[in-house]
């Protein structure tokens, strides 16, 4: 079939679905999005930990900036490798199990990473690690975007990335108060990084009761499943007209045959891609995951002490929840996703010149170090109430049922390369350059992220997923 004739076939949604109806079912669908996101949770914690387990590890390990790199690095670059298997997991086996096996895989490298008695054991344990966290990022987003009801799913999707800022202040908080209290012991990095092991087996016996997505069900034509689990979380009416809906969509999909690499080459399919591999690579290049990675050091070399930096350090984390939970529970679903994002990136892109102003005008000190805190808040602020649930969000939103989780992998893929490649460089340029020349660059990057986004990206709230794929597939990427 050609690529016009997939075009015209795209699926003609309802105008209107039955309203959503209060009942158990809404208590079911936010039971099974708790249990999902300690996903999210484990995202946050391993990607967060390694700020306060890093300089221990220095002093155990004797580690050059390099190997710091590295150690940070390698968890991220699996965790690219993660996203593009991970996606094609879930596309093949259903994103219920995909999350099944990430849980074990979390546990087992978490072990390997715990009892690690050098780079040779921790850095392919963190590499592994990295899978499971790549893996769980493509996949929670996508198993909660395809449960949700249109007039939720914002909100009900974004709860990963409350997930895994909680994750990430979890982390903060808890290193803080083990480096303080055995912070003499010889590995203490190694309680740190054992807490995963909790969450990982939440995750594994959670996963174990929950329903496959509807959606997936459908698409591979288990419509009697997907409706019994539409039931389990919707009222029986709008149960059955969003069951009609997509199962509508798979039918043209199928007989379109446009689910797999090749539908690539086909147009509108092409452009999501570029669209949101561009967006998942922007939110790295803010710079907000240096901060999470390497905050406790950069409050040291503002002026803080070893103790108060990784306190201080602490404060990114709250405002980090306090962001997203003001941008889930205030904002995500009555403002358009493309105007927060562009909103947000704008901020955030002002808000790094006054970080590279600060750091070069003020004299090494005490009052340094609170105005650049406070400039490293703010910033957070503003990524987390417009960035990163929106971002999430559009990304579990953009691609066709069929391309869900490869297009997912395929953005997702390309974000973790960015955030290792950024993890890597970071501490080089800021030795060498100072926080003045890595914000710097961070600003230069955010007006090129903006004029790209102004021009590719759609905006994805206020439609079913279904009503999204029909539009873009007739070339309206409005």
């Amino acid at each position: 079939m050609s690529h016009g004739a997939i075009a015209r076939t795209a699926v003609k949604a309802s105008p209107a679905l039955p309203p959503l109806r209060p009942g158990p079912h809404v208590r079911r669908l936010d039971a099974i999005a708790v249990v999902a996101t300690f996903g999210g949770l484990l995202f946050g914690y391993d990607t967060g930990v390694i700020n306060g387990a890093l300089e221990p590890m220095v002093r155990d390990f004797g580690l050059t900036p390099v190997a710091e790199g590295l150690i940070t690095s390698s968890l991220l670059i699996g965790a690219a490798f993660g996203a593009a298997t991970g996606g094609i997991l879930s596309d093949r086996l259903g994103r219920k199990p995909a999350l099944t096996i990430i849980a074990v895989v979390f546990f087992v490298a978490t072990l390997g990473c715990v009892f690690a008695p050098g780079l040779g054991v921790m850095l392919p344990s963190r590499f592994i690690l990295g899978m499971a966290v790549g893996s769980a990022s493509v996949t929670v987003p996508v198993y909660l975007a395809e449960l949700a009801p249109t007039e939720r799913r914002g909100a009900l999707s974004g709860r990963n990335e409350l997930a895994i800022v909680v994750g990430q202040m979890l982390a903060f908080i808890i290193n803080a108060v083990i480096f303080n209290l055995w912070g003499h012991h010889e590995g203490v990095w190694r309680y740190m990084l054992a807490i995963c092991a909790i969450p990982a087996i939440v995750l594994f016996v959670g996963m174990l009761r929950q329903p496959e997505s509807p959606r997936w069900l459908i698409a591979k034509g288990q419509v009697e499943r997907a409706l019994e689990v539409l039931m389990m979380v919707r009222d029986e009416a709008r149960a059955r007209a969003e069951i009609a809906e997509v199962e509508q969509l798979a039918l043209e999909e199928s007989e379109s045959r446009s689910n797999g690499l090749r539908a690539l080459r086909i147009p509108w399919v092409f452009r999501l891609v570029i669209a949101g591999t561009g967006l998942a690579v922007a939110q790295q290049l803010t710079g907000v995951n240096s901060i999470m990675y390497y905050g406790t050091q950069l409050l040291g070399e503002a002026g803080f002490s070893a103790e108060a930096a990784i306190i201080a350090n602490i404060a990114n984390g709250v405002i980090a929840v306090v962001g997203t939970a003001l941008c889930l529970f205030v904002f995500i679903d009555k403002i358009s996703r493309r105007k927060m994002i562009l909103f947000g990136f704008c901020a955030t892109t002002i808000v790094h010149v006054f970080i590279m102003i600060a750091a070069s005008v003020l004299p090494a000190g005490v009052g340094r170090a609170y105005v650049v805190l406070g400039l490293f808040v703010t910033f957070m602020f503003f990524v987390q109430l417009c960035l990163n649930a929106p971002i999430w969000v559009a990304l579990a939103e953009l691609f066709p049922l069929h391309l869900r989780g490869l297009g997912m992998g395929i953005s997702v893929f390309f974000m973790w390369i960015a955030n290792a490649s950024i993890a890597f460089v970071f501490p080089i340029v800021v030795a060498r350059a100072g926080l003045q020349g890595m914000f710097g660059i961070f600003a230069a990057l955010g007006l090129l992220v903006i004029v790209f986004l102004w021009k590719m990206l759609p905006n994805t709230s206020g439609r079913s997923l279904e009503e999204l794929e029909e539009s873009f597939a007739e070339g309206d990427f409005r």
